[in-house]
């Protein structure tokens, strides 16, 4: 698989020690995520020294891994990356986990820890948790390789490897996750299928990272148990946005135009019939976005900041990006791989016209000039679109998805934008 550039929404942790712990008999029927900016106070990533441009240019650089109750925490990015509040065990211990829809396990760092990144918060062990059961290698969520003589009393050993290099080895378990609902009560989601990693690669480095929150499509991912879900993103980059959300859970609000949803080795594919820029439809194939095998189709991700595209369509987009600003506005050639220019996406695109996605069964995704540029220093701008290089996959990434409640109804086997503010979605 071709590394992509990618964004993990990411689970962080605040103490939950104070509120009563209402236990739910049931899986909660909606989960109520509010999104928090790393660079907001909320954030413990507050007051980091970075500028603007630095920020924006390293997240151009990040790289793609794919492989009845209401709830509600908080997530907070880092590198543009949010995190949310629960906790794991009884006794809770506090975790920050990177979200993930390209992969399906839950994986956290743990210990007895042979090979573990350093974290600021404790690592959580199993043997300290009264809810902890060990899953064996017999169990039908044990779908990794698994040693002949498996017996009852032989652990479920997982390998999950990225294609960046960072993966997770230890043992598949069942535990308890504690979320903060919002009266300042604790909801408990019980036996949630996760890993214990004992061996585990750099996670980009960052200390307050305990490791990743799949949500593909697997039957290990809490979002295949829950059925549906859905993020409403209003602004990646906006520190001062507050009301990013994120839904889990059947009564995830599943409205606006829809597309069929196919799932695919954990991935969610779609249908993408063209691609229109203003009232032109682009001169595209629409044979190109057709799965024919691994690493073919087009898949939607909240994993991905920019959008990716094969050869043709590309070239496409960036003909006619093009022909509208060549006339006007000088290219700059500074940024590897990416088409750039001299200006301010406020001031210099005012009236360029929006390109949209349009999908099987009549679903479009609009892309104005702040879902389809970048401003990646105060005096130049990117297409935030890329050429897909050695795959013939397509990738939706999280910019495109902006102003938008995207909802997976996985046992309905369809996608669906709500264009929106996300402030109007009732909590």
């Amino acid at each position: 698989m071709a590394q992509i550039q990618s964004l993990f929404l990411a689970f962080t942790i605040l103490s939950l020690s104070g509120p009563i712990i209402l236990a739910v008999p049931s899986d909660p029927r909606r989960l109520v995520v509010n999104l928090i900016h790393q660079d907001t106070i909320h954030s413990p990533f507050h007051g980091k020294s970075e500028d603007l441009a630095t920020r924006l240019e390293r997240t151009l650089q990040i790289r793609r891994t794919l492989p009845t109750t209401d709830i509600q925490a908080d997530l907070v990015p880092i590198q543009n990356l949010f995190f949310v509040n629960f906790s794991i065990g009884q006794p809770p211990v506090p975790q920050l986990a990177l979200m993930d829809t390209g992969s399906s396990l839950l994986w956290l760092q743990c210990q007895p820890c042979h090979r573990c990144s350093y974290q600021n918060s404790p690592i959580y062990d199993s043997r300290s948790s009264s809810t902890y059961t060990m899953l064996p290698c017999s169990s039908k969520y044990c779908t990794y390789s698994q040693p002949l003589n498996c017996t009852s009393s032989i652990p479920c050993f997982y390998n999950q490897q990225y294609v960046n290099g960072v993966g997770s080895m230890g043992n598949l378990a069942q535990e308890q996750l504690s979320f903060r609902t919002f009266d300042d009560g604790l909801v408990v989601v019980h036996d949630v299928i996760f890993g214990c990693g004992f061996s585990n690669g750099d996670l980009q480095g960052n200390k307050q990272m305990n490791g990743v929150f799949g949500l593909g499509f697997e039957p290990v991912s809490l979002a295949t148990r829950l059925a549906k879900f859905s993020y409403c993103i209003g602004n990646v980059i906006d520190p001062s946005y507050i009301h990013n959300k994120l839904f889990l859970g059947d009564g995830a609000g599943v409205e606006g135009d829809s597309t069929p949803l196919k799932a695919i080795d954990g991935q969610y594919h779609v249908l993408l019939e063209g691609i229109s820029v203003g009232e032109k439809k682009l001169p595209i194939d629409p044979n190109v976005f057709e799965w024919k095998g691994v690493n073919t189709g087009v898949i939607i991700d909240s994993g991905s900041v920019s959008t990716w595209l094969v050869k043709e369509a590309y070239d496409a987009i960036v003909k006619e990006v093009k022909s509208l600003l060549d006339p006007w506005l000088t290219e700059t050639f500074t940024q590897k791989d990416h088409v750039c220019y001299r200006g301010t996406i406020n001031q210099d695109l005012e009236g360029f016209p929006t390109m949209t996605f349009l999908f099987v069964g009549g679903a479009e995704l609009v892309l104005d000039t702040t879902s389809l540029f970048f401003q990646i220093k105060p005096d130049e701008f990117c297409l935030l679109v890329r050429q897909m290089i050695d795959s013939d996959q397509s990738v939706i990434g999280l910019m495109a998805q902006q102003n938008y409640n995207v909802a997976y109804d996985i046992n309905g086997k369809k996608l669906s934008f709500q264009r929106i503010d996300c402030e109007l979605l009732a909590d």
